[in-house]
């Protein structure tokens, strides 16, 4: 049976994410310029993050007041309906900065802390990828008119698990310049064992393209909650599993996405090459 408070997130999601998305798309300034900066020189948050950011977060308090909200531009509200919506306005924002296409708004729903909802709108890719708990997850192409989203919707899977050294694997890099260097030694060990290694610059377009088949399998280090909730949520909907060390679930530590059969041998070789530490 539909859950009438799932269909209801969605919903909204969906709404918030294409609103944010047409303004982030249509209304980028030529002259975009750094707003300021976080961790390092690299982290940068532009004044549209901050722009989406805010036309999100007024749009949950209207339709969701008592929501709690995590984002990651500093928008934290506790909430006492037990739902939070954890959103990244411009996730790649380096991307959007310099005009590459790779970039998404990333909207998910968690109801008592598990996430039940998820929605990652690619702009420039005229896509939207969304997922309910337990009702797969589906690509809806031309997006940006949100109405009449169910009736365009295709639902996606994600690839039967090649062997290891036929694996096309995503991955991505932190900002400060330890952990990079680290996590080129990594790349340097890995792209040996496998078919490929592909950089995006966007967490949570690299998880949907898992979810789609257009990746094998995806993994980094230094994830925040808003990065991956909605994707990996998408991921596992398309039938992949999401994790991080063995035993343990994807967080800032190490987030891995793969179809069962890959993920396993995946999983255990970034454990091996120390994927999980600067």
């Amino acid at each position: 049976m539909t859950d009438p408070l799932t269909t209801e997130l969605l919903d909204v999601a969906l709404e918030a994410a294409h609103r944010a998305g047409e303004l982030l798309r249509d209304g980028r300034p030529a002259d975009l310029g750094v707003a300021a900066t976080k961790t390092s020189p690299i982290d940068v948050v532009t004044e549209m993050d901050l722009a989406a950011e805010k036309l999100i977060t007024d749009f949950l308090a209207a339709r969701r007041p008592d929501d709690g909200v995590l984002g990651e531009e500093g928008a934290s509200t506790e909430g006492s309906s037990g739902v939070r919506w954890v959103i990244d306005p411009i996730d790649g924002t380096v991307n959007y900065l310099y005009g590459l296409p790779a970039w998404a708004v990333s909207i998910a729903a968690e109801r008592d802390g598990e996430t039940v909802v998820g929605v990652v709108t690619a702009p420039m890719r005229r896509e939207t990828y969304h997922a309910v708990l337990g009702g797969g997850a589906y690509l809806v192409p031309e997006a940006q008119e949100p109405q009449g989203a169910q009736e365009r919707r295709e639902r996606v899977h994600c690839r039967p698990a090649p062997v290891l050294d036929q694996a096309l694997v995503g991955t991505g890099f932190g900002y400060r310049t330890e952990r990079r260097v680290g996590q080129a030694e990594v790349v340097r060990a890995l792209l040996p064992q496998v078919r490929d290694i592909r950089r995006g610059g966007s967490a949570a377009i690299d998880l949907c393209d898992v979810a789609c088949g257009r990746l094998n399998g995806y993994y980094e280090r230094g994830l925040n909650p808003w990065d991956f909730a909605a994707g990996a949520l998408i991921a596992r909907e398309a039938g992949a599993l999401t994790g991080g060390r063995p035993g343990v679930p994807a967080s800032g530590e190490l987030t891995i996405a793969a179809p069962p059969g890959l993920f396993e041998p995946l999983q255990r070789l970034l454990e091996d090459l120390g994927a999980w530490h600067d």
